[in-house]
């Protein structure tokens, strides 16, 4: 019995990877967040997300993600972003003692 007789022996399961969901990366998400918000600019915020979106894409790169895909992945982390960043500016104006009284 050759091996050609015996497919079982021969096959190979898919591979598919699955990344685990970008907004839910909480500690990142704040601490990109918390270092947004600590620029001095929007040129230096600007300059700061670049990085970052650098290194999510070739973190996906390495992991063999679809271009495709990596755009959905890096635009809900940076979604997450975005609300963490307004929830931080209101956290820090209420304890500043800007809310309404």
């Amino acid at each position: 019995m050759s091996s050609s007789d015996l497919p079982l022996f021969t096959w190979h399961q898919p591979v598919q990877i699955i990344v685990f969901p970008m907004d839910k990366r909480i500690g990142r998400i704040r601490e990109v967040a918390s270092k947004l918000l600590d620029k001095p600019s929007a040129r230096a915020a600007d300059h700061y997300r670049n990085q970052v979106s650098e290194s999510l894409d070739r973190s996906l790169d390495r992991m063999g993600i679809a271009p495709a895909d990596k755009q959905e992945h890096v635009s809900a982390f940076w979604n997450a972003v975005q609300s963490e960043t307004t929830r931080m500016a209101y956290e820090g104006s209420r304890q500043n003692g800007g809310g309404a009284a």
